[in-house]
């Protein structure tokens, strides 16, 4: 009897842009990254490669997730309104759910 213990997980290389925008998870400071992917093996890393996207990257939480799906941070926002991106209604930047569809924000 053989068992495999081991996967895919992904790293920072490089840091591009500290604080590029908020988190989809816990809405904290996100940075645009560069990522490496690495095997491992029984928790020991066996080979790393480049992914082939930048990301963005949770110092908090430790998601990472396609810069798409980042809201504006604070500092790009022209407004205090967000355009709601499934029913495009302007919606205020302290909610974190649309109040007219229920989408994330």
């Amino acid at each position: 009897m053989f068992f495999f213990v081991g996967g895919i997980t992904q790293e920072v290389r490089q840091v591009l842009k500290q604080e590029a925008g908020k988190c989809i998870n816990c809405r904290s400071p996100a940075d645009l990254v560069d990522a490496n992917k690495v095997l491992k093996l029984f928790f020991v890393p066996v080979w790393r490669w480049p992914a082939k996207d930048q990301l963005m990257h949770c110092n908090n939480c430790g998601l990472f997730y396609p810069p798409s799906l980042s809201p504006l941070s604070s500092e790009s926002r022209p407004s205090e309104n967000l355009l709601c991106q499934f029913c495009a209604r302007k919606v205020d930047s302290d909610f974190r759910f649309c109040p007219f569809c229920g989408s994330a924000l």
